[in-house]
């Protein structure tokens, strides 16, 4: 029963992330213009993260902050709130920065829900009730997505990770896609815990 799930779910990956693909391209491409405009630099942040059993992809997003290599590849969080410009805050806060993952799941290295992509770094500490995460593959969104998100710590997200593999179904999958519809439509601040 799970395998057909499965199966099903990766059909339903590759029509939502074509169909919104082709429905946004027009979103997309002013995106990708005003980033020219207002960001000198490339258009997309391109990082290497950890999905389904282990395997290293590189994940798409639409850049939202200023070009500085030392902090991308150090991880330097802490430099990220001056890095911002006020058109990438705008693009975070409506989640369009995480639209060029529809790529990603159109070729298969994602899906639109599952545990959000992690970084090899914190893979190589998880422990083996931890190491669930990557039983599926990584999603746009996912249960600790519409639980919390930034409110949540590290371990409450990796519990909210677990949770969601070990009773995935497709009517869950449903329930997070139209969850996270509202949250972006409505804003996250209306749903935190």
């Amino acid at each position: 029963m799970k395998e057909l799930s499965l199966k099903i779910k990766r059909c339903i990956d590759v029509m939502v992330s074509f169909i919104l693909l082709m429905m946004l391209s027009p979103l997309l491409i002013a995106t990708a213009v005003l980033i020219v405009v207002t960001m000198p630099g490339p258009v997309f942040f391109m990082q290497d993260r950890i999905g389904h059993k282990g395997r290293p992809y590189s994940i798409f997003k639409f850049r939202s902050m200023k070009v500085d290599k030392d902090a991308e590849t150090n991880f330097a969080f802490d430099k990220d709130a001056e890095r911002l410009t006020a058109f990438g805050r705008l693009i975070r806060r409506l989640k369009i920065d995480e639209l060029p993952q529809l790529l990603n799941v159109l070729k298969g290295d994602m899906s639109l829900v599952g545990p959000r992509p992690t970084i090899e770094q914190q893979v190589r500490e998880y422990d083996d009730h931890q190491r669930r995460r990557l039983d599926m593959k990584p999603g746009m969104t996912g249960l600790a997505q519409v639980n919390g998100n930034a409110s949540l710590t590290w371990d409450e997200r990796i519990e909210y990770d677990v949770r969601y593999i070990s009773r995935f179904s497709l009517f869950l999958d449903i329930w997070i896609l139209l969850k996270t519809a509202l949250i972006v439509l409505l804003g996250e601040e209306r749903f935190k815990k």
